[in-house]
């Protein structure tokens, strides 16, 4: 599937730091629900001579902890990917095929799985090495590391902003998988805990759409 969240991220310097693992426990444990505009961009590695290529994406990201969440991909094609609490739903629009699979064997160490997938920072010790980063631009740093390393995610950053009422917003994540290709998402206009619909993260595949189960 295009565009789908790959993995993971340039690594920071290495000085000790406290803000950034604050902001990390503040978000898991009192951000319940969030939702934010976002743009992706897929750095791809150099190769033979080749030219860097770039790819850009932008749309909605809603969640709703633990294990709930929506990427709708808006430009430059329409995509979703759906995590109802116990499958995991990626729509193509275009080719009109829905992939389905079992979304805790594929969340636990991803990206995703860290920032919505649970709701106390002991959980989330059991899959990533946590480290601090230097602030940066306002931003306050996580670096996490994988603690299976046969996975796809190499690394990983996570950046967080605080709001008026001193909750941690996700600001950033940077990504860097196994093959070099690394991904930037930013978030904009993140709402900190939103009422949201029932039925945000309901996932029906449409009529006559080609259903792959993995």
């Amino acid at each position: 599937m295009r565009y789908v969240l790959s993995t993971l991220f340039f690594i920071f310097c290495s000085s000790t730091f406290s803000a950034g693992l604050e902001r990390l426990e503040n978000f898991v444990t009192k951000v319940k629900t969030g939702r934010a505009f976002f743009t992706q961009v897929v750095i791809s590695p150099r190769r033979d001579g080749q030219a860097q290529r770039l790819k850009n994406s932008s749309g909605v990201f809603l969640f709703s902890r633990p294990k709930k969440f929506k990427f709708e991909y808006q430009k430059p094609f329409v995509q979703s990917i759906v995590a109802d609490g116990g499958t995991l739903w990626m729509f193509d629009l275009e080719l009109n095929q829905v992939t389905s699979s079992n979304q805790s064997k594929i969340l636990q160490n991803s990206p995703i799985g860290l920032i919505a997938g649970a709701s106390d920072l002991a959980k989330l010790k059991t899959y990533f090495e946590f480290s601090e980063a230097p602030p940066k631009d306002g931003i306050e740093w996580v670096f996490a590391k994988p603690l299976i390393t046969d996975g796809q995610i190499q690394t990983l950053m996570v950046g967080f902003k605080s709001t008026s009422k001193n909750l941690a917003e996700l600001a950033v994540l940077d990504l860097m998988d196994n093959f070099g290709q690394r991904s930037i998402l930013t978030f904009q206009e993140f709402q900190v805990n939103p009422v949201l619909p029932s039925d945000t993260f309901v996932f029906q595949p449409p009529p006559g759409a080609d259903v792959i189960r993995q």
